[in-house]
């Protein structure tokens, strides 16, 4: 059988039916449905069990006869404006840390969501390599959070058969909308020309032009195979990078929407003081640690991406 945390969440809803089309229906599923958006996420997943998530720790202690072969961790604060960093590390590393000793005991593989957050504002690079991973510096509280258990899971010399942090970069794509402000900038736009034409982005900042701030875009999709690429190999456990590799500023992915004809406009909007010190102006994956292992399926272009995502809506 195989675990997900945060199953009904955005990455965890989709990475469930993708297991699910390929004939793995022995899912247990652990999340709070709290969300009418959540619910139709874990609808149609077929699945064994259904846990929340203040009862998945005492279920573990309860579990021992289950067979688990693999531990999907995706549940966490992701809420990259949350300033409560007592909260972020009881829900982001404490709870992360006794899934981990539970992987142990179970003999299961432990699969877990980092992020692209931890690479702060890429003065630093954006390589998953173990030897870089401490010069990292995150600019908001969730990055540090994950990089705490980043940097806690490398340090660990009793660990799972098999694990890896994986650092998720601008993830977009059907089944995020229960996110709100922290949906990707695609669903944002989505959700902007539902009442009007134009598109809003955000003027100067960090030293560049208005709406030339920069994000490395990878579709679900992609994401998902990536995820699942992880499950049942012999390769190293670590840190490995979830992206494209590629960045697009996010002009030219208004452009995408001005000639699929979806918007008239852009609008230049003033760039929100209160995130100039937490705010990543620039992303970009460094996935030759991925492709040497042998991942590699082409990734999706930006534009088939956001075809796709409208198409789905």
């Amino acid at each position: 059988m195989i675990i997900i945390t945060g199953a009904a969440g955005f990455i965890g809803s989709n990475l469930a039916k993708k297991l699910n089309d390929i004939g793995r229906n022995d899912l247990i599923l652990v999340d709070d449905i709290n969300h009418p958006l959540k619910k139709d996420n874990i609808d149609q997943i077929k699945h064994y069990e259904l846990i929340g998530i203040n009862d998945f720790l005492s279920w573990i202690k309860k579990s021992k006869n289950q067979k688990i072969s693999s531990v999907f961790h995706l549940g966490a604060c992701s809420d990259t404006l949350e300033r409560n960093y007592k909260y972020l590390t009881q829900n982001n590393v404490v709870y992360s840390q006794k899934i981990w000793q539970y992987c142990i005991e179970a003999d299961a593989e432990f699969i877990y969501a980092s992020s692209a957050a931890t690479y702060g504002d890429g003065m630093n690079g954006f390589s998953d390599r173990h030897d870089l991973i401490t010069n990292l510096k995150p600019l908001n509280e969730y990055g540090q959070s994950k990089q705490d258990f980043d940097e806690w899971a490398l340090s660990q010399n009793n660990a799972p058969n098999f694990w890896a942090g994986l650092k998720y970069f601008n993830v977009y794509g059907p089944g995020e909308a229960h996110k709100g402000r922290m949906a990707s900038v695609v669903c944002h736009f989505l959700d902007q020309l539902k009442t009007s034409s134009e598109i809003k982005l955000f003027d100067s900042s960090h030293g560049v032009g208005p709406g030339e701030q920069k994000r490395d875009f990878v579709y679900i999709d992609d994401a998902i195979d990536m995820t699942l690429f992880m499950m049942n190999k012999k390769f190293k456990s670590g840190i490995y990078n979830i992206g494209s590799g590629t960045t697009s500023t996010f002009n030219e992915l208004a452009e995408i929407f001005l000639e699929e004809k979806l918007a008239k406009a852009i609008k230049y909007i003033p760039f929100p003081k209160d995130l100039i010190l937490n705010y990543q102006a620039y992303t970009c994956a460094d996935m030759d640690k991925l492709r040497s292992i042998g991942y590699n399926i082409e990734s999706t272009s930006l534009a088939s991406g956001i075809k796709s995502y409208i198409n789905q809506k």
